[in-house]
């Protein structure tokens, strides 16, 4: 029997967070589904020329013979989707996520088949609630066709797809006649969170020749930035398009439909270069946070470097903060909402005070959405939790901790193996469990996902720590901090430094290293515990014992047994440090347990 093939254009729909909309009102959710597709989907679908080939609970599978009816299907019921849902609450607020691809699919009565299909779906799942993503064929067909502007989104590692896929955003700014007297200022569709666009940066040099530097500075942080997991960063030549002219923040907004706008300035001056960065929300003009980097130039390439790594970490870390206290606000927030709240929390200090409160919204964030961005996210804080609390000792459970930790980062790195925090996650696992070896190679792909994930050099000089190579310790430290210096795990890193130091009998520097890490953090137990040990072996009595009762005010479980029984390491060279580890604890009057 011959198989029927054609090529086609797909489009993949789903209900953005169905699960939680039909776990708080099954009735009510049903009903309006049906009502959105009857009195928006279907007749656009219809309208466009196209077929539906399958529902699918809470979305459909359509065809169409061109990618250009597609797209405009697609707009047209979402736009009207909007207008239909304007006046709901926004915890029962329906919206449709579409992915668009054409491809050589194989045809069955009642079903299609085959990549085509498969990468449909995948783009569906990238594509903000509202919103529409479409692949690199489908824009070849529909560019300067469907009256809107097409954001890059760049190339995207999608699930279960073994190449990765250019990807593109639609963004319409003409409703419908009936949606624009809604409109009032403001977009179509809601900003997608996480949202974000890097303006081009000014040059106030005075010298056109550095034009260039600058420019490539914007670009690279667009790139850099795109990589955080769920941050959607509108593409270069989008922002370029404002190059030069009198911005309007709020105005920018509206017109790329984003939540955030980067802006900044670079100034050079003689030897030393100036940058001046602010992070704002585009609908209130708020300023969320600046930023101010001054470096000496010696070679403006590698300046370009340092400068795009550290604006990524800085704003990575920041973009948490500002999300978490939004968060807050929200009577019912969704999966997203719960991992920032749940990742502040954790920032406060690894106490279990704050492991067992940050858990709790990565648990709530979990049951929200399980199969979703929001699971990856929600997975990974849970497994850094567990690890957290099992390798910092602050129970006698780490092996089960520990154990539980792996699993839940191996499932984040199943559900997105492109994102580099799952692997860093799962490596320091290895590395707390005698698989170092293990956990540079998670290190090192994660490295190759983001390579401004600061900490990640810092894990690979753990790991080598523990390998009974601590002289190699220091530089994989220096290069995190370089990259981040205010780097939120900056006295983590500090204190493996410390640690590698006090092995190698360089106590004096280990004490050195070791300060550092608690004026940093105060709130990190074994930074106290490394520093009492150090310090007793130098012969500082007095200052050993008030550093062990400071770690003992955080952690007052703590003993020199339990830190035996954690087993991280077989190296005979590490564990020769160990014992000398043990011996200044022993001295400070750490309890043996």
């Amino acid at each position: 029997m011959r198989v029927e093939r054609r090529l086609t254009a797909i489009l993949a729909a789903d209900v953005a967070s169905y699960s939680r909309l039909m776990h708080n009102d099954e009735e009510a959710t049903h009903a309006k589904l049906m009502g959105l597709l009857a009195d928006g989907v279907e007749p656009a679908i219809a309208e466009h020329g196209g077929r539906i080939v399958k529902n699918t609970g809470d979305g459909f599978l359509v065809e169409f013979s061109s990618a250009v009816e597609a797209v405009r299907a697609a707009m047209k019921f979402q736009a009207r989707v909007h207008e239909l849902t304007a006046g709901d609450p926004e915890d029962r607020r329906i919206a449709f996520r579409v992915g668009i691809n054409i491809g050589d699919v194989l045809v069955e009565p009642h079903d299609i088949f085959g990549d085509g299909v498969n990468i449909a779906a995948r783009l569906e799942g990238i594509a903000v609630p509202g919103g529409i993503c479409i692949s690199s064929a489908v824009y070849e067909q529909v560019q300067g066709k469907v009256g809107s502007k097409i954001a890059d989104l760049g190339e995207q590692n999608l699930k279960n797809i073994d190449r990765p896929v250019r990807a593109y955003a639609v963004m319409w700014d003409e409703p419908s006649p009936t949606t624009r007297r809604q409109r009032t200022g403001s977009s179509v569709l809601s900003p997608p969170r996480l949202s974000i666009v890097v303006l081009p940066f000014a040059n106030l040099s005075g010298d056109p020749e550095q034009d260039y530097f600058v420019d490539g500075v914007t670009e690279n942080l667009t790139t850099d930035l795109s990589r955080i997991g769920g941050l959607f960063v509108i593409a270069r030549n989008s922002a370029f398009s404002y190059k030069g002219k009198a911005i309007d923040v709020q105005q920018v907004g509206r017109e790329l439909n984003v939540q955030y706008v980067l802006e900044g300035s670079m100034q050079r001056s003689g030897k030393r270069l100036r940058v001046n960065v602010q992070l704002i929300d585009a609908k209130s003009r708020k300023h969320l946070w600046a930023e101010r980097f001054e470096k000496p130039v010696a070679d403006l390439f590698d300046m370009q470097d340092e400068i795009v790594s550290r604006l990524a970490n800085s704003f990575g870390a920041q973009l948490v903060v500002v999300e978490a206290r939004q968060a807050e606000r929200l009577r019912h927030p969704d999966a997203i909402d719960l991992f920032f709240q749940g990742t502040a929390c954790f920032y406060n200090g690894p106490t279990l005070e704050h492991a067992t409160r940050a858990r709790g919204f990565f648990e709530r964030a979990l049951a929200i959405d399980p199969q979703g961005v929001g699971a990856t996210w929600a997975l990974i804080g849970m497994a850094n939790v567990d690890l957290t609390v099992g390798a910092d000792l602050l129970t006698d459970e780490r092996a089960a901790l520990l154990s539980a930790a792996e699993a839940n980062a191996i499932k984040a790195r199943s559900l997105a193996p492109n994102i580099a925090a799952a692997r860093l996650t799962l490596a320091l696992v290895y590395i707390n469990t005698n698989r170092a070896a293990q956990g540079i190679t998670e290190c090192e792909q994660a490295l190759a996902l983001d390579r401004n994930l600061a900490y990640a050099h810092g894990v690979i000089g753990l790991a080598k720590f523990y390998m009974g190579r601590p002289t190699e310790t220091e530089g994989h430290v220096l290069e995190a901090l370089r990259l981040s210096p205010r780097d939120l795990v900056a006295n983590r890193l500090m204190r493996f430094v410390g640690m590698a130091k006090l092995h190698l009998g360089a106590d004096a520097e280990a004490v050195s290293w070791l300060r550092r890490s608690i004026e940093a953090n105060p709130t990190y137990p074994l930074a106290h515990f490394s520093l009492a040990a150090a310090l007793g072996l130098l012969g500082a009595l007095d200052e050993a014992r008030t550093a062990a009762k400071a770690g003992l005010a955080l952690n007052p479980g703590f003993t020199i047994r339990r830190l035996r029984a954690a087993k991280i390491s077989d190296n005979p060279i590490y564990l020769s440090g160990q014992e000398r580890l043990c011996e200044g604890m022993r001295i400070a009057g750490v309890p043996e347990g």
